[in-house]
């Protein structure tokens, strides 16, 4: 198992994101990534979820608009111990120079220093969690940079 540290910088290639900073969050079950404009619609007879990730004040932010067919919902507690329902996605994460897949939900997240939560589901059997360390997935991705 890889040792990651309380929070990194990764990748999220099919979202556009790369280099972004994540928080590792034991305390919470769910991945998470900071999202609005979340809504159903439908084109061509079709569901889809469409949504914005990140503000316009975040400077990683393109105001691109997400559309995917493969979502769910799910009932998931917040950090404030409520009940509620979340959209859930299937993406991709690239962290250790790895490509893994990861379920995220969608949730405002405006008010904190992190826009995405890697939370125990994804990190349960991959990873140990060093709280002292930080950025070691980003790190080892500067040195191959570096390296080649």
């Amino acid at each position: 198992m890889k040792t990651i540290g309380r929070n990194d910088k990764v990748d999220f290639p099919a979202l556009k994101l790369f280099n972004i900073k994540v928080k590792v969050d034991t305390g919470a079950y769910t991945s998470t990534i900071h999202s609005h404009d979340i809504k159903e619609v439908e084109v061509e007879g079709e569901k889809y979820l469409e949504f914005k990730l990140l503000d316009p004040e975040h400077k990683k932010f393109k105001d691109l608009i997400f559309r995917v067919k493969d979502y769910s919902i799910k009932k998931i507690k917040s950090s404030f111990g409520d009940m509620e329902e979340r959209f859930i996605i299937s993406t991709t994460i690239r962290i250790f120079a790895e490509e893994l897949p990861i379920e995220l939900s969608l949730s405002k997240r405006t008010d904190m220093k992190y826009p995405i939560l890697l939370g125990r589901k994804f990190i349960n059997k991959r990873f140990v969690v060093d709280t002292s360390q930080r950025n070691l997935s980003y790190l080892l991705k500067r040195e191959q940079k570096k390296n080649q």
